[in-house]
């Protein structure tokens, strides 16, 4: 899914030379110039491994039938066998360009890989089988922009002419005449990490996704949310299809969640509710809003849990944890907010609220008469990033690793393992 701050040109960090008492026509910027590789070669590429490969990079994760899977942002998928959460096992890997989203129904995975989406067996699950793709279904798709450059959108898009598949970027220095400066270019966030929980549906035959993603589940369909549309697809059958034209759903959604006939979006300025109770039709409910924020969204007992955090590229240094009654999805009210460090991600099972921020936070969710949160646990000394709570058991993923932890006794909250990641320099 993917996403653009367009921002015309009004001035950039910029080197202008002057000339005897004027300034020279010249402008000197840097900018993101796209790296290509031939469609066929990146469609070739797909690997799948029975042995394990070094974790590097966090990513979005999803937890399926007793196995974690954990997408490395722009590599592939990790296949962390977790039917003992005390001792997790790095079992397999899928070497998958692009990669940054995926959920599972009925044995069958579901990613996206830059502009396709690709699906594979997984029944075993030291052992998939790559099965289809449907082809250029997210055609705006980017890698990750990991700088605080812009990009040259004509380059990726209106001088494609048929280069291929943008996989990477090179940072160039420009100097360019002001008067044929035509203000080509845009902020991007491509892929950004920090960008998605996935309700279980109407059976266990789903998927469970970490807060951060953007795609989600409901009844027999995906959904995919990639800068401002939405893309249905219709798992009926053992090949998805793309079930109707993309649905325009608002400006630059980074997250969904899907709860009871109705999914909740994260956007940089609010979230945004639909109902699916036609599951091809899309019908917008309500929005709310709140400070300008990178932000993931779930849903529990008609309360929807909203954090905001600063840093990156959101752009703004609030941050905070916002709780909104949304037992009518038309009239959403929110009823509390909560300051915070950097929270990222978020989930909720039995009464009791996770959050990643400066490390992981645990409360129980108290209403009396009002709405509160009672801390229980704080366990610090790691950056987390996503979590899934789920039967007992919290999995969190973090920029060094995998952690677990068994809530099963609210007041004896246990430390069941960490699976380390390879971290290298940066």
């Amino acid at each position: 899914m993917n996403k653009f701050l367009f921002i015309v040109l009004g001035f950039m960090t910029a080197l202008l030379s002057s000339c005897s008492d004027s300034l020279s026509e010249t402008v000197t910027y840097k900018i993101n110039e796209p790296v290509f590789m031939s469609t066929d070669a990146f469609r070739s590429s797909v690997k799948v491994s029975a042995e394990s490969t070094a974790i590097t990079n966090y990513g979005k994760i999803c937890f399926y039938d007793g196995y974690l899977y954990i997408s490395e942002s722009g590599k592939g998928i990790h296949i962390i066998d977790n039917t003992n959460p005390a001792d997790p096992k790095n079992i397999g890997f899928i070497e998958l360009l692009g990669n940054a989203d995926l959920s599972i129904r009925n044995n069958l995975l579901y990613a996206d890989s830059y502009v396709d989406l690709v699906w594979f067996d997984v029944t075993t699950p030291s052992a998939p089988v790559l099965k289809g793709r449907l082809e250029d279904i997210f055609p705006k798709a980017l890698p990750v922009i990991d700088n605080n450059f812009g990009f040259d959108y004509a380059m990726c898009y209106d001088q494609n002419q048929d280069k291929g598949i943008v996989v990477g970027w090179e940072l160039r220095e420009r100097t360019e005449s002001i008067d044929n400066y035509t203000g080509g270019w845009y902020w991007g966030w491509g892929n950004a990490k920090d960008d998605l929980y996935t309700s279980v549906g109407e059976t266990s035959s789903n998927s469970v996704n970490g807060s951060m993603s953007r795609f989600t589940l409901y009844a027999n369909k995906l959904y995919a949310v990639t800068e401002n549309h939405m893309t249905i697809f219709d798992l009926s059958n053992e090949q998805p299809v793309k079930a109707t034209e993309s649905v325009y759903v608002g400006w630059n959604v980074e997250t969904v969640f899907s709860y009871e006939d109705n999914l909740f979006m994260g956007t940089p300025t609010g979230m945004i509710i639909y109902s699916v109770t036609d599951p091809l039709k899309p019908e917008w409910q309500s929005s709310i809003s709140h400070v300008y924020g990178c932000d993931p969204v779930v849903v529990d007992n008609d309360l929807a849990y909203v954090t905001v955090h600063s840093g990156n590229l959101c752009g703004q240094d609030s941050n905070q944890l916002m709780i909104v009654d949304v037992s009518n999805v038309k009239v959403p009210k929110q009823v509390a907010t909560f300051k915070m460090t950097s929270p990222k991600g978020v989930g909720v099972d039995n009464g009791m609220l996770f959050l990643c921020d400066a490390g992981l936070k645990i409360f129980t969710i108290e209403t009396p008469a009002n709405l509160y949160l009672r801390s229980l646990k704080q366990y610090t000394g790691m950056a987390g990033y996503d979590l899934i709570p789920y039967n007992n058991t919290l999995m969190m993923i973090a920029e060094d690793g995998l952690y677990q932890y068994d809530y099963t006794d609210v007041n004896n909250i246990k430390f069941l393992s960490k699976l380390p990641f390879a971290i290298t320099a940066q």
